[in-house]
């Protein structure tokens, strides 16, 4: 199939907003249905959404996998149902206050890989039920811990009772669950008033266009303008070229030889393929014989 675009487009989502919206917006600014995110952005949080396009929606589920940052706001010495200021806050009697000195301290039990309760408003599935729709009808039920990865967090601001973190993490992390639970840490409570995703991978907030700029009439022009090619999506990757017999074969389903990969990108997961245009080929994952291309994107437009 030819796509009249194809590739990445990031999208600095305003609060309010949900990513759904932030599909749409680009889908109809380019008149294209081949279009999709890599990672849900809740509402009430602005930031980094990434939206691929054309053949780059096959690129949807390594996005997703990327390591995320973010800022996260919060107030100690309350709590609410969802973690956050979303449903009404109930506010500690004589809370602990946690001087710089303690905060420092908790912050670095919470560093690397760590198990973290999802909050009960989350879209964590429960006997085939959304633990938010659960919880929403006053249902009682245990979410088990689950292994995340704290990459980065460091303290930006704190004033009782205010308290703002720098974060990059894994995939899957809850932000709320991270503040709460570092409350918890410390003797009180705490709760997320505030939420920006600064970046996904290699996509910078600072970088990524404004929501706004991809409507009314320029907005199709914008969209191309800020449309980037699919291989600007795994600029982590160490880089593989292919000439066009390897290219041709790939588009077969062939398997690629080990030596294909230099001797010390062979321990790696995942590799980016490109030819000789320096076009995304595809993403090269280890095989028992080689490496196969997960996904191919031979024959896009």
């Amino acid at each position: 199939m030819r796509f009249e675009y194809s590739g990445v487009v990031p999208v600095d989502k305003p609060v309010g907003v949900s990513s759904r919206h932030v599909v749409d917006t680009v889908a109809k600014a380019l008149g294209m249905r081949s279009v999709g995110h890599a990672g849900t952005l809740d509402p009430i949080a602005a930031g980094v959404v990434v939206v691929c396009v054309g053949h780059a929606t096959k690129l949807v589920d390594f996005l997703h996998e990327l390591p995320k940052r973010y800022v996260g706001h919060f107030l100690l010495g309350r709590s609410s149902p969802s973690d956050d200021t979303e449903l009404p806050v109930v506010l500690e009697v004589a809370p602990v206050q946690p001087t710089r000195e303690e905060l420092d301290v908790a912050v670095a039990r919470f560093r690397g890989p760590i198990m973290q309760r999802p909050c009960a408003f989350s879209a964590v599935h429960v006997d085939g039920k959304r633990a938010y729709e659960l919880a929403r009808r006053g249902r009682e039920f245990q979410l088990e811990p689950k292994a995340v990865t704290i990459h980065r967090l460091e303290v930006l601001e704190y004033a009782w009772p205010r308290l703002v973190l720098d974060v990059e993490c894994s995939t899957g992390t809850y932000i709320r669950a991270l503040g709460r639970d570092l409350a918890e840490t410390l003797g009180t409570t705490g709760v997320m008033d505030g939420l920006v995703r600064t970046a996904v991978g290699a996509f910078e907030q600072q970088a990524s266009v404004p929501l706004e700029r991809l409507q009314g009439p320029e907005a199709r022009a914008q969209a191309v303008d800020c449309l980037r090619p699919a291989a600007s999506a795994v600029a982590g990757l160490s880089v593989v070229t292919l000439g066009p017999e390897l290219v041709e074969h790939i588009s077969r389903g062939g398997i690629l030889p080990p030596e294909v990969a230099s001797a010390e990108d062979r321990d790696r997961e995942a590799i980016a393929a490109v030819d000789q245009d320096q076009r995304l080929v595809g993403i090269l994952r280890p095989h028992r014989a080689g490496w196969r291309v997960r996904p191919n994107f031979v024959g896009r437009s």
